[in-house]
């Protein structure tokens, strides 16, 4: 149920005007945000409804996870030392081959529980599988309502993991399910639908031409990755001469509302056109680290206006859901490749990983901050050794605080965790259902086989 609760902390943290209200509080009604202010005059104004919180700790918008894969919910821990074109080859792929719905459903509902517990509200997720005939991407949005979770889905179709076989599937039939995917979503109250390009190397001219014209046709968004790795590029410019951005452009890709994961290796020119055709960023430090892909250049792509938001990737290519983790490590990598300390801040992070990875979705007039009308996603982090000393509540939230910290959850008015624990999903039980199913995948794939699985 949605509740009528005034939310109240020592700190909180709009993203919004007036920025930091100290000794605040926040009202909730109806779904949505009602009042926010200081904590004595919010509960002036709303005497008789029941306060949740101790004044300590703070209260933020939900993070804004703007990258995963939950078609990895099932797969983590493997493929460390692999480079991201041998994990696609070696993980990504043969899981691919095999899952199915209700691997999806379970593995959504499992991974929202991770989520959650790290103060997600909303989810950007792109599922990558070529299961043919199975319509595997669909579950996740089963999953995502089980979980009270806001989302974003994506099919990231590919037809063309070797150019010179030729593709796998007919375009027909991969454009069939990114209609169903769109129908599911739609039939929902939290998911929307943007077309997933899983990446343009590993799609037929055909099927990237045809996508265009759907996304034209429907008037869809696009979820997608680009400029990731140095051997993107130069197999880009063999296959097409020249690059994935500008390759995009030449196809018409840009011409529609596009959120990128990675933009590790763009030049100047590059990140002129993003800027110009308004494409937004997912930066994904922890998954770019694993895999050795490189840095993205944040402050360069935000100095030109580039909406930059931060995204945890997928469970396989980070080994982890855990918001804060992402979070965290965005700061800490652009200050150690800057070598400077100053080059980013704790504020501009927070940021980042709210309204700005709103902004990047097109989803920044529901949610990202804390203002009256704005949907009630909200988080309260109290009561743990974390969140106890708040000389800089910024700070402590980006670099002190886990998910130990996260005392309660509502999306869009519902509370999905509460004291410390998620009640919208049975995190034994769920457990417990998606324990067989990660062996069939080990089983059924060839992970098991190669010992990369011990299951």
């Amino acid at each position: 149920m949605r509740e009528d609760v005034v939310i109240r902390a020592a700190w909180v943290l709009t993203a919004a005007a007036p920025g930091a209200v100290r000794d605040g509080a926040v009202r909730i009604r109806e779904g949505a945000v009602v009042d926010v202010g200081p904590a004595a005059d919010v509960i002036a104004r709303a005497p008789e409804v029941p306060v949740v919180g101790d004044g300590t700790g703070i209260v933020a918008p939900g993070w804004v996870n703007t990258h995963t894969h939950l078609s990895e919910a099932l797969a983590t821990g493997m493929g460390s030392e692999l480079t991201l074109f041998e994990w696609g080859q070696h993980i990504v792929g043969p899981v691919g081959d095999v899952i199915t719905a209700e691997d999806a459903a379970e593995g959504t509902a499992l991974r929202a529980v991770e989520l959650l517990l790290s103060g997600v509200t909303c989810v950007n997720d792109m599922f990558v599988h070529a299961n043919r005939g199975s319509f595997a991407s669909l579950g996740v949005v089963e999953g995502l309502e089980r979980a009270g979770l806001r989302g974003v889905v994506s099919f990231g179709a590919e037809d063309l993991a070797d150019p010179d076989a030729g593709p796998w599937g007919e375009v027909e039939e991969i454009l069939d399910e990114h209609h169903a995917l769109h129908a599911a979503a739609a039939a929902t109250e939290l998911v929307t639908f943007r077309y997933g390009i899983g990446t343009l190397l590993g799609q037929s001219d055909a099927l990237l031409a045809a996508g265009v014209d759907a996304c034209e046709r429907g008037g869809w968004s696009v979820h997608t990755h680009l400029a990731e790795t140095r051997e993107e590029l130069v197999t880009a410019a063999g296959r097409w001469g020249r690059r994935t951005i500008p390759h995009a452009e030449h196809l018409g890709v840009l011409g529609r509302p596009v959120i990128a994961g990675h933009a590790v290796w763009v030049t100047a020119p590059d990140i002129d056109l993003l800027a110009r055709r308004e494409v937004a960023v997912a930066h994904n430090p922890v998954a770019n680290m694993i895999l050795g892909s490189g840095v993205c250049p944040v402050s360069a792509l935000r100095r030109e206006g580039i909406a930059v938001g931060i995204g945890t990737d997928g469970a396989a290519s980070n080994d982890s859901q855990d918001m804060l983790q992402a979070v965290k490590s965005a700061a800490l990598l652009q200050k150690v490749h800057a070598l400077d300390p100053s080059v980013i801040d704790a504020r501009t992070v927070f940021e980042m990983a709210t309204i700005d990875g709103a902004r990047a979705l097109g989803l920044s007039h529901l949610v990202g901050s804390i203002e009256p009308g704005k949907r009630a996603d909200v988080v309260l982090y109290q009561d743990t050794v974390d969140v106890s000393v708040l000389h800089d509540p910024y700070g402590q939230l980006v670099y002190g605080a886990s998910p130990r910290s996260v005392a309660a959850v509502w999306v869009d008015g519902r509370r999905v965790v509460d004291d410390h624990r998620c009640v919208s999903v049975d995190e034994v039980a769920q457990i417990a259902r998606s324990r067989p199913l990660a062996r069939h995948i080990a089983r059924d794939s060839r992970l098991a086989r190669e010992g990369r699985s011990v299951l």
